[in-house]
């Protein structure tokens, strides 16, 4: 339908056509002047992409239904032709976009669209023009040969790809912690890939030092649950309390957790001091935050609390170097 047919024999429809097509090729532009402004991602998603990040188990024919326009996400060819909306971003398949457009006009029914469902989801393998045609003209449904692969993640439609990738990610934790079996509710999340895998390591490291403690292996479900219950959940709790993820937008807690651990290393490094998790949180918070006078105070709150643990302590090798004039040097590196 999409090349076999020309009907824009009608000078009435060709006009109609040529002015709906220009209108969707404005709107497209200004949504997408909009999203960067926002820094929004407005890209339709590329089917190869997505099922090579994504664990698929089988797939199989569901026949012919009738499918939401709001939940196709992707494209199997046409990603770089249309964005989200399915709003033109070129020209040069206008003809086709036109015809589709007249076909409509003049009530000419169309065969549907094939479409990929994944999750609640579905990319067009053919029949892109028509998704966009009929999105423009205010079409909530259409008719579409549906196959569905099956996958263990759950898709929706405002996923990105860095999304996909995160979901497989959450997806690959929870199957080798087995932390929902575990601990039933507990909800680990990321604004960016490659957190999950710093939580298998931290999660490894804790397993070691309790096998260390105990002087005995400890099971791989204690070490998950002692993770979480003595580690990531105390940590979470403090930043809660503290209120600092409003200073860090589109963050999650998981975010903060990973930044927090990582720069309470550097702070016991840094003042060779044993640093609470509450010290830590705020720390960062003040260093790190993009409110400007936060970080300015937090300057001055730095000085007053961390570095007096140090100051405390030279006072204390002052005094005792005082009493003891004739005790010794200890050497360094011992």
């Amino acid at each position: 339908m999409d090349d076999k047919s020309d009907l824009l024999h009608n000078p009435m429809v060709q006009s109609i056509a040529r002015t709906d097509f220009e209108t969707a090729i404005r709107k497209g532009f200004w949504l997408s002047v909009k999203n960067w402004l926002t820094n929004k991602d407005n890209q339709l998603l590329p089917f190869d992409e997505v099922i090579k990040t994504l664990p698929i188990k089988g797939r199989h024919s569901i026949g012919t239904r009738e499918i939401s326009i709001d939940k196709i996400i992707g494209s199997v060819g046409r990603y770089h032709d249309f964005d989200r909306a399915f709003l033109p971003r070129q020209t040069h398949t206008k003809h086709r976009w036109m015809n589709i457009d007249a076909a409509h006009l003049q009530d000419i029914i169309l065969p549907p669209i094939e479409v990929y469902k994944v999750g609640e989801v579905y990319f067009v393998k053919d029949g892109n023009h028509r998704v966009s045609v009929a999105r423009e003209k205010g079409q909530i449904y259409i008719d579409a040969n549906v196959i569905e692969l099956d996958v263990i993640v759950p898709i929706d439609t405002d996923l990105s790809i860095d999304d996909i990738i995160m979901k497989r990610e959450q997806s690959i934790f929870y199957e080798k912690t087995h932390l929902p079996s575990y601990l039933p509710g507990a909800v680990i999340e990321f604004s960016v890939p490659g957190g999950y895998e710093k939580l298998i390591e931290h999660i490894e490291v804790h397993r070691w030092y309790k096998g260390e403690e105990r002087h005995a292996p400890v099971s791989w479900e204690e070490a998950v649950i002692s993770w979480f219950s003595e580690v990531y959940d105390p940590l979470i709790a403090i930043i809660r309390e503290q209120n600092i993820l409003r200073n860090f937008p589109h963050r999650t807690e998981a975010d903060l957790y990973l930044w927090i651990i990582e720069h309470l290393y550097f702070l016991k490094e840094k003042y060779q001091e044993d640093i609470s998790l509450e010290e830590a949180v705020m720390h960062f918070a003040d260093e790190f935050s993009p409110n400007f006078f936060r970080r300015f105070f937090g300057i001055f709150r730095e000085d007053t609390s961390l570095t007096k643990k140090g100051e405390e302590k030279g006072r204390a090798e002052q005094k005792q170097d005082e009493e003891n004039p004739d005790q010794p040097e200890e050497p360094s590196g011992s």
